[in-house]
Formats: structure tokens, C-alpha cells, sequence
């Protein structure tokens, strides 16, 4: 590449090196290994394989189909699911398969507000999920925070939606899945589960699994996962064939298959006993970070994690989300911006700030280093407009990068 193209071979180095100085604690990042990073840029880039194994409309897919098939076999046994369709490109691809299989244009879903920690392609009226389907938001509790089922039962029977969604992009607390299997059955409704963020500790047995109540089940595999970017739909047998006709030829053409070689090392490497310590870690280093920042004045939202991901609420701090993320980004701490729930301030701005422990954990941080970044997050909050306080956190965070590297030379 340096020779071919020696632009985007040095800002692909100055990438990695910024990576490495730098603290990631976006809530849906990670390092994904040298194994996965060696099949994603291997050279089944080459090839077409339209269709799915030993059913394709390209001829020479011999080990194409060998990989394929391996990375379907051992998705069902990490989730425990009884079918897997490995292809879908994206979270956002997966989701509107699964859409596509389930509903009709037009048709009522239910999905949590995106405000409130649900995802674009639940039904904001930005993205196809509310342009094409009639979308109805659910919400948290104004006095928890948390999921009221209850509430949501109760909107269920007067909507009777045709699918409902659960799974989110920023809710810290364990889903019920089994009272959505309640809520969905007695609607009448699909019940659909995007664990985009969450499948690693559902893998690593750090979070309960969907699988005995969803008819379907949508995840990316990067994120806590940490595998290639991409996606992939699971459901139980009877649904199978209305699953694989909605990703093709329904949603997508031709699957990228270096990327699904890199899933199936992704999977391999998630049924190692290794992942689930991992797994485990990752909550464990999420909740000490989320104490130690809320013994220093952070607020939580629904006061607590229970999983990967930490809200800060930044509205009595008297600084916004993309004041509090711009000030850490010059820190070296890499955070984003988030809605909290019935934020008064537009998404670009927001009042709060999401987290997350996976890629810090990849890197082998455990606890004390948890209080000591939420010590320096505190201090850049507290002090955005300081220099001074921002160079010095700057240089504690490479101190902590040397001794934690990306990956081991």
C-alpha cells in the first residue's frame, strides 16, 4: 500500500497510532484481533457468491461455501439458535431484512424513542423504518428511567402493533425479555430483539439471551462482539426461510464474504473460555466506572449500568454533550454525545454523554484503571475551558496507553 498509495497508507498509520494514544470509550467500538483483521482483508474480497452455500448463482464457490456454512454453524452454537443467516452487511441491513420478512409497507411497529436509547432504524421518521412503516414510540419512565413494562403492555393492546422492537443503542439496564415475549403474544405482535450491543456479553454469558422468546434477532458483529463490521439475522427454524429470502435476493445482492470469513473467526474466538472472562470484565470494569463517576458528581442516567454502556446526564453540570465530548477528545478520552431521556436539547447538541468499557477491556484495563479514567473524566468536565488541565490529563492517558497497547508486537 505504501507504494500504491502512499496517502492513504500514512493517515492509515496515523489512524492506528491515534488509536493506540488514545482512550476509546465509544460504547459501540473495539479492537477487533489480528485474526479477524487478516480475513477481512484476505482475498475473498475476489469473490461473488450471490445466493447461499450450495445454492449459488456464481460458479467456483467450493470454499466459499466451506466458509460460509462454518460461519452459520457456529453462530447457532454461540447463541444457541436454531437458524443463522451470516450475510447482512450492517446493523441498519439487518434490521430492515428483518422488517422486510415480518411486515408490509405501511404495517404498525412499536420501538423505544430514540431519545430515550433506541436506534435510528426503530422508527425515527428520519430513516425508513418510520418513512415506510407506521412507527409508534415507547418510552422509559420519567421517574426511573428504566423500562416500564406495565406501560408498555398497555400502549401494545391500544396500538396492536404488528412487530415489536426491543434492544437499544444507549439503555444501561438488563432488558425483560421474557416480558416482551408476554407483551408480543398477547398482541398478537412479531417479537424482534437487536442486541447490536450487547451479543458479546450475550456470548460471553455476562447478560440473558433473547434467544428462548425472539422470533428474530438482529446483531452487528463488531461492537461487544468484537468481529468484523457487519451483521447478521438469527431466529428459530420455522422462520428461516422467510429470513434468508428477505436478505436475498430481498435486501441485498452478492455478501461480502471476507467479511463473513472474519465473523466465523469472530465466533471461533467468542467460544473460547477466555471470552467469557472478558465478557464478564467488561460489566464489571462498566460498574465501577459508573460508581466512581457518580461518587464524583456524574449523574446516571437510571442511576446505575448493568451492562457495557454508561448515560451521563450532564444537565446540572451546566456544560452540554458535544461541549463535554469536544473538551475530552482533547484529553486523549474518546466519548460521544447522546440524548438522555426527554432532553430538551437537539440530538446534534444533547445533554448527555454515552460510554462504553469493551474496547478498554480489549486492552486488558480492569478495575483501578476504571477509577483512575473516571478521575481524569471528571476533571476535563469540571474544567473544559482549562489548558492546562486538559494537556496533563492528555499526557495520564498515554501513560496508560503504553502500558495497556492495542496489540501485543
Amino acid at each position: 500500500m505504501k507504494t500504491t498509495d502512499s496517502v492513504i497508507s500514512g493517515l492509515i498509520e496515523k489512524e492506528l497510532q491515534y488509536q493506540k494514544n488514545t482512550l476509546r470509550l465509544i460504547a459501540s467500538e473495539n479492537y477487533a484481533s489480528r485474526a479477524v483483521m487478516q480475513a477481512t482483508g484476505s482475498v475473498l474480497t475476489n469473490k461473488y457468491a450471490e445466493g447461499y452455500p450450495h445454492k449459488r448463482y456464481y460458479a467456483g464457490n467450493q470454499y466459499v461455501d466451506e466458509i460460509e456454512s462454518l460461519a452459520i454453524e457456529r453462530a447457532k452454537k454461540l447463541f444457541k439458535v436454531g437458524h443463522a443467516n451470516v450475510q447482512p452487511h450492517a446493523g441498519a441491513s439487518a434490521n430492515i431484512a428483518a422488517f422486510y420478512a415480518f411486515m408490509e409497507i405501511g404495517d404498525k411497529f412499536m420501538g423505544l424513542d430514540l431519545a430515550h436509547g433506541g436506534h435510528l432504524t426503530h422508527g425515527s421518521q428520519v430513516n425508513f423504518s418510520g418513512k415506510w412503516f407506521k412507527a409508534v414510540s415507547y418510552t422509559v419512565s420519567k421517574e426511573t428511567e428504566a423500562l416500564d413494562y406495565d406501560a408498555i403492555r398497555k400502549q401494545a393492546l391500544e396500538e396492536k402493533p404488528k412487530l415489536i422492537i426491543c434492544g437499544y443503542t444507549a439503555y444501561p439496564l438488563v432488558i425483560d425479555f421474557k416480558a416482551f415475549r408476554e407483551i408480543c403474544d398477547e398482541v398478537g405482535a412479531v417479537m424482534m430483539a437487536d442486541i447490536a450491543h450487547i451479543a458479546g456479553l450475550i456470548a460471553g454469558e455476562a447478560y440473558p439471551s433473547p434467544a428462548p422468546y425472539a422470533d428474530v434477532i438482529t446483531t452487528t458483529t463488531h461492537k461487544t462482539l468484537r468481529g468484523p463490521r457487519g451483521a447478521m439475522i438469527m431466529c428459530p427454524e420455522e422462520n428461516a426461510k422467510k429470513i434468508d429470502k428477505a436478505v436475498f435476493p430481498g435486501m441485498q445482492g452478492g455478501p461480502l464474504e471476507h467479511c463473513i470469513a472474519a465473523k466465523a473467526v469472530c465466533f471461533h474466538e467468542a467460544m473460547q473460555p477466555e471470552f467469557k472472562e472478558y465478557a464478564a470484565q467488561i460489566v464489571k470494569n462498566a460498574k465501577v466506572l459508573a460508581d466512581e463517576l457518580s461518587a464524583n458528581g456524574m449523574r446516571l442516567v437510571a442511576g446505575k449500568t448493568e451492562t457495557h454502556l454508561i448515560l451521563l446526564d450532564l444537565t446540572r453540570k451546566n456544560i452540554t454533550g458535544k461541549e463535554a465530548q469536544i473538551a475530552l477528545e482533547g484529553a486523549g478520552i474518546i466519548t460521544n454525545r447522546n440524548t438522555v431521556p426527554f432532553d430538551t436539547r437537539s440530538p446534534f447538541i444533547t445533554s448527555g454523554l454515552r460510554m462504553g468499557t469493551a474496547a478498554l477491556t480489549t486492552r486488558g484495563m480492569k478495575e483501578g484503571e476504571m477509577k483512575e479514567i473516571a478521575s481524569l473524566i471528571v476533571k476535563v468536565i469540571d474544567n473544559p475551558a482549562d489548558e492546562e488541565i486538559r494537556k496533563k490529563t492528555r499526557s495520564e492517558v498515554e501513560k496508560l496507553c503504553e502500558q495497556f497497547p492495542i496489540y501485543k508486537e
